[in-house]
């Protein structure tokens, strides 16, 4: 009887250290299941409330006893979620009210004594809203797959991106704004201190992102403050080497002002006592989230910088969807204005240009100017961002493969954020009737991803070859109902874009 009291015992010990895990701020207690152990929020700051409103994120304060994580943490405040088009709510955070107090982390690890490659997971949302709590961002799959994976959370709308002279002159850095991606970062930091006890390797970290979580990825490897944190990047649909809306200092401090403005207070320390709730529900309509080229952060001129070299050069795996192009609502055009829209915005290249993107008839000049906008706004950052990579290899995408009809739902073709639940191995919390080749090409996807952010490089036994990218082959991997690569595949549109950019 004793020797199996000592047996239980000791079993009951070994699955309590499984799940506590001691960080440099103090212990914390997640859940285990079938190995796999998971920690919910994880907070890595202190909570960014009260003065700290509007402030670079502080490091998280030390606690004692055990902190249990087993639930996600609230979502950053926004708008609450709701299904809109084609993003049900498998893609929207969860309901429960959401809270300023956001600054949160999730592990997923099966690790035991080895380092496992790091796989931290932005979600996007236009700067405005998202949470780590949706669905198609569970980690359990990708962490069966051999990597520690790591969701964050990060402040957005105003109270991730306002900037304002007052808080200008009081950050002790003469700027602000980007709030979001300092916690980002911070998120990071307290990853290299801490991922190691979790089983995962600090020297081998790759930041992920879709949309807004690709530009915010796109940030982090422009800012020098980001250097060393991470050393493999991933961008999904997204990118500020494109048209995504940046703003030096001054314009983003003008718009500052003007929300203060709104706001009827003369003072950050006012705008400071302002509830919550009523600084979201102000600036639903009055504020624009805007990436802010302050010159702390993110430089002053993002093509220079990057264009220079001074960037974080580190492998990249990059692309776009055939339909992101739709995500901008485009108004019906004739053939005629399309034609006359290229004269007004390639100038003398305008023949060149219509030579490229030929219409014969108004469907097919809406077609195209779709098309163009899908380029402009994600294949082009990617472009860029592969060609500005001088030391790591890069290699792009593009996503075609459209989901199976689901019953009385239209059919948005490969949308914006439909690849996100294939890649990160989530298809089974999104309900449709999934066909085997969705099955198959999840499992593809989800094992490039996984092997890229092991070694740099997606290739891997039993996939087809996925050559890197360089604008003499543009070579691209075409996801679809196969997974085929292509030389060339979008060199004629990219080149001339580039050309007519510079």
């Amino acid at each position: 009887m004793k020797i199996l009291f000592f047996f239980l015992t000791l079993i009951t010990f070994s699955a309590f250290a499984q799940k506590t895990v001691n960080t440099a701020n103090g212990k914390v207690e997640g859940t285990e299941k079938h190995g796999l152990r998971i920690f919910k929020g994880i907070p890595f700051a202190t909570p960014p409330i009260g003065n700290l409103r509007w402030k670079a994120p502080q490091a998280v304060k030390n606690w004692t006893g055990i902190l249990k994580c087993t639930e996600f943490s609230a979502s950053p405040m926004q708008i609450l979620p709701r299904p809109i088009t084609y993003w049900t709510e498998e893609f929207q955070p969860k309901p429960e009210p959401p809270s300023e107090d956001c600054l949160y982390l999730n592990i997923w690890t099966t690790a035991k004594k080895e380092k496992q490659p790091v796989f931290v997971w932005i979600y996007g949302g236009a700067l405005s809203h998202g949470s780590a709590n949706c669905a198609i961002y569970d980690g359990e799959e990708m962490a069966k797959k051999g990597v520690v994976f790591v969701s964050i959370n990060y402040r957005v709308g105003v109270l991730g991106f306002m900037a304002h002279p007052e808080l200008t002159k009081e950050s002790g850095y003469n700027a602000s704004g980007n709030y979001g991606f300092l916690d980002q970062m911070e998120s990071l930091r307290w990853i290299q201190k801490n991922i190691s006890a979790f089983g995962g390797d600090p020297n081998n970290v790759t930041i992920a992102g879709q949309s807004a979580g690709a530009v915010s990825v796109c940030a982090l490897v422009a800012s020098p403050l980001a250097k060393g944190l991470f050393h493999k990047a991933i961008a999904q649909s997204g990118g500020l080497l494109s048209n995504f809306k940046r703003s030096n200092l001054a314009e983003s401090e003008q718009q500052g002002m003007k929300f203060m403005q709104k706001a009827g207070v003369n003072s950050i320390e006012e705008l400071r006592n302002k509830s919550v709730i009523e600084l979201q529900n102000l600036s639903s309509s009055t504020f624009s989230n805007s990436s802010t080229l302050d010159g702390y952060f993110l430089p002053t001129n993002l093509m220079q910088h990057f264009e220079k070299g001074l960037h974080n050069d580190v492998p990249l795996l990059t692309g776009w969807t055939s339909d992101d192009g739709a995500i901008r609502e485009i108004a019906p055009i004739t053939l005629e204005n399309y034609k006359n829209e290229a004269k007004t915005n390639f100038g003398d290249k305008a023949d060149a240009f219509l030579n490229i993107f030929s219409a014969k008839t108004d469907e097919e000049a809406f077609a195209l100017k779709t098309k163009l906008a899908m380029f402009q706004s994600r294949a082009m950052s990617s472009h860029l961002w592969a060609g500005f990579n001088k030391k790591s290899k890069s290699y792009l995408y593009q996503y075609s493969h459209v989901p199976p009809d689901k019953p009385n739902f239209p059919n948005y073709g490969a949308f914006h954020a439909y690849e996100v639940p294939y890649v990160l191995h989530t298809l089974k919390k999104w309900h449709r009737p999934w066909q085997q080749t969705d099955w198959d090409l999840e499992n593809k996807m989800a094992s490039y991803w996984v092997n890229f952010a092991k070694t740099g490089n997606p290739n891997g036994k039993g996939l087809p070859e996925w050559k890197a990218y360089n604008k003499e082959t543009g070579n691209t991997m075409e996801f679809s109902d196969n997974v085929i690569l292509k030389e060339a595949a979008f060199k004629k549109e990219l080149d001339f874009l580039e050309m007519a950019w510079k």
